[in-house]
């Protein structure tokens, strides 16, 4: 009897140790750092049993990628079913500092920011203050087009690349610290390529037209409108859209080529509404949960259908994560993809040492969030990693780690 209690008691104390073990792993401080997250919005932490995301794998696959030379630091954010299931940070905010990025440490969205004033101004569309419809001269003093169509281009126009001039319209004078309302000024005399809402050219100078827009409609500065029609209602507390609000944070991610650190530039802070956006990856998890469906009393379901409907077919990329996404599309401040059957939303963004991404299933209520602080393309792999977890798909090294 008492070999027979004393082997009880052994097993009994494996499984405490099994659990404990599996408890304290790196994927579950990811898990509850999103559990927290989640109570502080005021709903309850998902319980990871009902889960089909294995964790310990995101967690292995991030560790293995941030054992590249070209990759810094990297914070990660998983909603599933609706909620925040992970949130964490990895790598450094400067090479070789040993300065640990947190999942409250700033990154820059770079045109992930796109999504923000879209979001903005069909939320000002809703409370009767524009229209989306308007022509982009009523609510822009410096836009000019080619045959005077800044009086037939429409807002919605503006957010969905439909403007009708080339792609990228005189970026290398915005880079050159050209001022962006003479910039759009001087868009008059370009070839028209096609008549405004006919054709899709990627804007930055173009799309920031709209952050005019909001401040005349609102008689706020834009980073102002943007706590309190955005930041505020959804609990976003270290958003914001000024180069200050980068580099004076407590912890930030400083913008690397290689292991070289950059300086952060001003230039497309000064185009806030097409990459002005910074924030931790608590807060772009929260973003994409939002756009979810997760706050409905602050983005409602008809607001959350007009900016993510497709508008206007767009090309596709050639790395091997993009040839697998089909009739690919743009919307107003989102693109849009099918990925084997599955009808995804999402962006991306790449500004002088930073890069970023969102990608969501709407329908599913599952997405992934990703910023890093280097020029490497590598993590624009693992969103379908996980989603293929999601979707029981077979596992394919969508990253490609080992390749250069």
């Amino acid at each position: 009897m008492r070999s027979l209690i004393a082997l009880l008691l052994l097993v009994v104390l494996v499984e405490i140790i099994v659990l404990a073990r599996h408890n304290f792993t790196p994927a579950r401080q990811g898990q509850r750092i999103a559990a927290r997250a989640e109570r502080k919005l005021g709903a309850g932490p998902m319980d990871p049993r009902h889960g089909r995301i294995d964790f310990d794998r995101v967690e292995a696959r991030a560790e293995t990628l941030m054992r590249r030379r070209d990759m810094i630091g990297m914070g990660i954010a998983v909603v599933e079913d609706g909620q925040l299931a992970f949130v964490k940070g990895y790598g450094e905010t400067k090479a070789d500092s040993g300065d640990k990025v947190l999942p409250t440490t700033l990154f820059r969205w770079a045109s992930v920011s796109k999504g923000v004033a879209a979001t903005m101004t069909a939320l000002l569309d809703q409370r009767g203050k524009l229209s989306l419809d308007d022509p982009v001269a009523k609510w822009s003093s410096s836009i000019r087009l080619p045959k005077g169509n800044e009086n037939v281009a429409t807002l919605a126009d503006a957010l969905s690349h439909r403007l009708g001039i080339v792609k990228n319209a005189y970026d290398d004078r915005l880079e050159d610290n050209v001022d962006p309302a003479e910039i759009r000024r001087s868009f008059e005399p370009l070839y028209p390529m096609c008549p405004p809402g006919t054709c899709f050219g990627y804007q930055n100078v173009g799309y920031d037209l709209v952050h005019e827009a909001i401040e005349k409609a609102t008689g706020k500065t834009y980073d102002q409108a943007a706590h309190d029609l955005i930041f505020g209602p959804l609990g976003m507390t270290s958003a914001n859209t000024t180069r200050e609000g980068l580099i004076t944070a407590k912890s930030w991610a400083q913008p690397h080529n290689g292991r070289r650190t950059l300086p952060v530039e001003e230039a497309y802070y000064r185009v806030p509404a097409a990459g002005g956006m910074n924030s931790s990856i608590i807060d772009l998890g929260i973003w994409m949960r939002a756009q979810m469906g997760g706050a409905p009393n602050v983005l409602n379901q008809r607001l959350l259908f007009t900016l993510h409907v497709p508008r206007v077919y767009t090309p596709h990329g050639s790395a091997p994560y993009d040839r697998i996404q089909k009739l690919n599309s743009y919307g107003l401040g989102f693109r849009q993809t099918d990925y084997e059957g599955h009808q995804l939303v999402g962006h991306r963004g790449a500004v002088s040492g930073y890069r970023s991404m969102i990608l969501f299933d709407p329908a599913e209520k599952v997405g992934v969030a990703i910023l890093w602080n280097s020029q490497s393309v590598k993590p624009t792999g693992m969103a379908l990693e996980i989603l293929d977890q999601y979707y029981r798909r077979p596992q394919h090294d969508w990253m490609e780690i080992e390749r250069p």
